[in-house]
């Protein structure tokens, strides 16, 4: 969550729980519209930077290649798939979406992730599958992988730019 004059930073999962509308409606509001705002932006840049041809929002601007993490939290959380979060003792209390770096510069790692017996690992399939859509109508190449015990998680890298 941002605060007045704070720079809004997207949910990478990592972070402190976002206000729920249940909990906090004025704030969940203002967080919506947060997000609007900078997925708007980030159209927006995609616009002005992508003239090589076809849709210019189907391509991830530079700005994104350069932050990859934060453009791919970005996507998620403006597509509406929740975010993982951590209490102030660094455990997990929400199951969701962790977005981090990938094994190799420009690539980034999505993993569906909860607290122990939340069923996150279970969810992981279809939460995954969701979040590769999201992601692959915005011109990200999303790749399903099995990684340690089992566990599913994406390898997310921008679509080469056209030209």
């Amino acid at each position: 969550m941002t605060g007045a004059g704070a720079a809004f930073e997207a949910a990478t999962g990592d972070g402190p729980p976002l206000p729920g509308p249940e909990a906090d409606p004025a704030a969940a509001e203002r967080r919506a519209n947060e997000v609007r705002v900078a997925y708007e932006g980030l159209l927006q840049i995609r616009r002005l930077t992508n003239t090589g041809g076809g849709d210019p929002r189907a391509v991830p601007a530079p700005w994104e290649r350069n932050q990859p993490v934060r453009a791919v939290a970005l996507a998620l959380e403006a597509a509406g798939v929740p975010p993982s979060a951590l209490d102030a003792e660094g455990r997990r209390v929400r199951t969701g979406y962790r977005a981090g770096p990938g094994e190799r510069p420009g690539q980034v790692r999505v993993e569906w992730v909860g607290p122990p017996g939340s069923g996150a690992a279970q969810e992981e399939d279809t939460a995954l599958a969701r979040c590769a859509r999201a992601l692959e109508r915005l011109g990200w190449e999303a790749l399903l992988y099995r990684g340690p015990r089992r566990r599913r998680h994406l390898e997310v890298e921008p679509i080469p730019a056209p030209g």
